[in-house]
């Protein structure tokens, strides 16, 4: 293609999925500088693309005002005005769900393309990209379609720009919590969507204790109710109490927290893979999800997977009743951790 000028992505959630999308952003402003790029995504993930500085435009989906009648009628047609109100020269979905699908399908283009594995008939308005990393990490699948957008991919980028007023907030609520500026520490992502993506809190507890004994501080993140008793969980088990900031950061404030942190350790879930992204040290310790496909991108040599006959099953509970991640003992992420120097 010989210039883009006016781009649309559609990428709407989780916030792993849209962590793992941003590189395309990048690569259309490394090839396309003029380009303006236009990002349709959820509420949950609104804040991330803010701080990609890629992103000229962000229309905003609130699917769930759409699951009546009375909100479909009164969202539908601001929403499709503001999607139509230019025409694009490439939508690329990299959802590839129904919901995406449809989104495309109003969107004003003669060209949609769409990742290599398209589900909910949304091949039917995207074409699927069968690019050579059809079965490499999602990154690459993601990129194969702005490549095939004529975007020449010379490195992968996570544009992430971490807003100054925010960064001196999260330092401000970490020295409320009780850390002293200039430790040392690692960040333990406690929870996950999936309950099969959790680490047992003993080991987070068991973990955290030997981390202390090496002047490292344990500092908990995550959100919702259910990580803020898995984080007070760890506390109880631990020798020494952490850093809780569990529900006290964020989008921009966790992200500065992990960008200063020397380590982060979790399961496959979305601040564990904003570490990645950020370029810090990440332990990814997986189960249910297939680690060429999902690891912490650039960092596939720290997964730890659990050693199981059924692993990389991608269900999202487990069918036999199984702890997961209770294969991954204390000790080898203490062995890993030692490797990496």
């Amino acid at each position: 293609m010989e210039d883009l000028k006016n781009v649309l992505i559609v990428k709407l959630s989780a916030m792993g999925d849209v962590i793992h999308a941003l590189p395309v952003s990048y690569a259309i402003k490394e090839t396309f500088p003029e380009a303006k790029l236009t990002w349709v995504v959820e509420p949950p993930s609104l804040d991330l693309l803010k701080m990609n500085p890629c992103v000229d435009k962000i229309i905003l989906f609130n699917k769930k005002n759409f699951r009546t009648l009375k909100g479909f009628m009164q969202e539908f047609f601001p929403f499709k005005h503001e999607l139509q109100e230019e025409s694009y020269d490439a939508v690329l979905d990299l959802q590839g769900l129904f919901k995406s699908a449809a989104i495309a399908f109003f969107a004003k283009s003669n060209i949609k393309l769409g990742i290599c594995n398209m589900r909910e008939l949304s091949d039917k308005v995207s074409k699927p990209v069968i690019g050579e990393n059809a079965e490499g990490h999602i990154v690459e699948r993601y990129l194969d379609t702005a490549r095939a957008v004529g975007c020449v991919v010379n490195e992968i980028v996570f544009p992430i720009q971490i807003p100054v007023e925010q960064s001196e907030k999260a330092r401000v609520i970490m020295d409320h919590a009780g850390m002293r500026e200039g430790n040392p520490y690692v960040v333990f992502v406690v929870g996950a969507n999936w309950p099969n993506k959790r680490w047992s809190t003993e080991h987070f507890a068991a973990l955290g204790d030997w981390f202390y004994q090496l002047a490292v501080v344990p500092v908990l993140v995550g959100n919702g109710d259910l990580d803020d008793m898995r984080a007070k969980e760890i506390e109880s088990k631990m020798e020494i109490p952490p850093i809780n900031l569990v529900n006290r950061t964020n989008i921009y404030q966790l992200a500065h927290v992990i960008r200063s942190s020397r380590l982060v350790i979790g399961g496959d879930t979305g601040p564990v893979h904003l570490g990645a992204a950020l370029g810090v040290r990440t332990i990814m310790l997986m189960g249910p999800t297939n680690a060429e496909r999902n690891g912490a991108f650039g960092q596939l040599q720290n997964v730890i997977e659990a050693e199981r006959p059924c692993k990389g099953c991608w269900k999202r509970s487990c069918p036999l009743k199984e702890d997961c991640l209770d294969k991954i003992p204390v000790s080898f992420v203490e062995e890993k951790i030692k490797s990496m120097g």
